[in-house]
């Protein structure tokens, strides 16, 4: 079924898709809730597209296009980020408008050529530089890193309207909507945001920093992403969430995310989350990292204070779960948490050695005590494990206060 044509304003369209067919964004990612893949039309003097979408949509989007241009020709399509969720069909589309320009900077041509290997009319702009459609100037602004080194973003000056590329994103079928107006965005969109966040853009807090400064100058009526909604009424508040989020501020809460083979290391991820409520904390959540996908544990230690670790040991190692975890971790370089460590083995554990390793890289310093019981708790671990609870909860209370 086709989605229909949305205005935005009276010059411009959004043509995008919604992707419900999909299971995983990136072949990693689950999509429960489906995908919006997000493209806009200007219709001035000189029409301008700005990004496509994936090759699969082609026929649809393509009737989208031909209604909006309604017999015209393209004359500009500007590329603000190579992904080929956003340039899946570049090919046919300069096979349909030969005169058609490509805009994008330097790096968007070089991907382009590896990708695609497209002979085509080419406009090379670099920061600052303007597009005249006619009625209203396009200026490019470079935000590298956010999260591709060629990704940039495009202002509309006459409308004050900013397509901000994969910035701003979410996960999430828009469901008949478009605009933050349509959704109750705390309840429907702001885990899938935070998770689109966390799991694609999170390891380049500093980059969004500097972007979030650059776009600081300009007046914003209108913010289009390539995912999720297009904002116009909550423009402050989508802004505060990447702030907090880029500079990794949580909120008052633990996660619990432990790896357990026949239960006895469970046994005392349940005993840390009952000790943590006794003690004050109102936001616990526990996961069983076997069972639960990586991104919706991310997405919810980007939003608490508080991390604590359990693992069993697997082959002198962290079960490998939980070592999947570690390694986002560390690779993501997570900071400004308070953690906790516990583990258990049978004969020469690692478990817990592992976990407190990637801590140390990160230089988190764990609360303590760092507890590693031997095959199941006994009366000993049990004190231990009480006093990382009370240790923890302390911690985060006094955050709060």
């Amino acid at each position: 079924m086709i989605n229909h044509v949305a205005k935005i304003t009276e010059s411009i369209s959004w043509i995008g898709v919604n992707d419900r067919q999909k299971h995983r964004f990136e072949n990693l990612w689950p999509l429960d809730r489906g995908m919006a893949y997000n493209s806009y039309v200007i219709i001035d003097e000189k029409i301008a597209v700005l990004d496509t979408v994936e090759r699969c949509f082609l026929e649809d989007y393509l009737e989208k296009l031909n209604e909006v241009l309604a017999g015209r020709p393209v004359d500009y399509l500007v590329i603000n980020h190579m992904e080929p969720d956003h340039t899946g069909i570049l090919r046919e589309m300069t096979e349909r408008y030969p005169d058609m320009q490509l805009v994008g900077n330097k790096k968007t041509f070089q991907f382009m050529d590896n990708f695609y290997c497209v002979n085509s009319n080419r406009l090379e702009v670099k920061e600052g530089d303007e597009l005249d459609l006619g009625s209203r100037k396009l200026t490019f602004s470079m935000m590298p890193m956010v999260h591709w080194p060629e990704v940039m973003v495009t202002y509309d000056q006459k409308e004050q309207v900013l397509f901000s590329a994969d910035a701003f994103g979410s996960f999430g079928a828009l469901d008949g909507g478009l605009f933050d107006s349509d959704f109750d965005i705390p309840r429907e969109f702001e885990s899938e945001m935070r998770r689109y966040y966390s799991n694609i853009v999170g390891k380049y807090g500093a980059q969004v920093q500097r972007a979030l400064k650059k776009l600081s100058a300009l007046e914003i009526q209108t913010i289009c992403p390539l995912h999720g909604p297009v904002w116009r009424s909550q423009i402050p508040y989508l802004l505060d969430l990447y702030d907090r989020w880029s500079r990794l501020e949580g909120e008052p809460g633990v996660v619990i995310v432990y790896g357990s083979m026949y239960g006895h290391t469970a046994k005392m991820a349940e005993r840390i989350a009952r000790g943590l409520r006794e003690n004050g904390v109102a936001e616990v959540k526990l996961f069983d990292a076997s069972k639960t996908h990586l991104s919706y544990m991310l997405q919810e230690i980007w939003k608490y204070d508080g991390l604590i670790i359990g693992s069993c040991a697997y082959n002198n190692a962290v079960f490998p779960p939980v070592a999947d975890l570690l390694s986002k971790l560390e690779h993501w370089g997570v900071k400004n948490r308070i953690v906790g460590a516990f583990g258990n083995y049978t004969w020469s554990g690692g478990g817990l050695k592992g976990i407190l390793a990637t801590f140390e890289k990160l230089k988190l310093d764990p609360v303590g005590p760092n507890v590693e019981a031997q095959s199941c708790m006994h009366i000993e671990e049990e004190v231990l494990i009480d006093e990382l609870a009370v240790n923890m909860a302390k911690a985060i209370l006094e955050k709060v206060n």
